[in-house]
């Protein structure tokens, strides 16, 4: 298959999943990264694996509190969702979850808060 196909960016992003449940952030991060630039060379940059991805990492980033480094993940990843599965999504609404904690956790309550509610309309409408 070679370094750079889909299915061996798939076990990076395995792996790297691993090692984050492990606590394991230095090794995890690396292993996102590359599984990320592979899925982005091989697909469109729009697609759902890329968002997932991006959702992974940021939370990497967001459990060592690098909000800075966490927060674009996330928002890129909340706009791929919106874009390839539409707005009200169950994945649209786990975006939306991951970076109402990040706005919480830096303090900014009011963005929070819309974040939360979007997320639990979505939520209430897919039950």
């Amino acid at each position: 298959m070679g370094p750079n196909h889909p299915d061996v960016a798939q076990s990076l992003h395995n792996l790297a999943g691993l090692y984050q449940a492990q606590g394991q952030y230095a090794q995890a991060e690396p292993l996102y990264k590359r599984a990320l630039t592979i899925t982005e060379k091989a697909t469109d940059p729009d697609y759902s694996v890329v968002a997932m991805i991006l959702n992974n990492l940021g939370r990497l980033y967001d459990i060592q509190g690098q909000y800075a480094q966490a927060e674009p993940l996330f928002r890129r990843s909340l706009a791929i969702r919106e874009k390839v599965l539409g707005p009200n999504h169950p994945d649209v609404a786990t975006s939306l979850e991951n970076l109402a904690l990040l706005c919480r956790l830096t303090r900014r309550i009011a963005e929070a808060e819309k974040l939360e509610e979007r997320a639990a309309k979505i939520k209430a409408n897919n039950k």
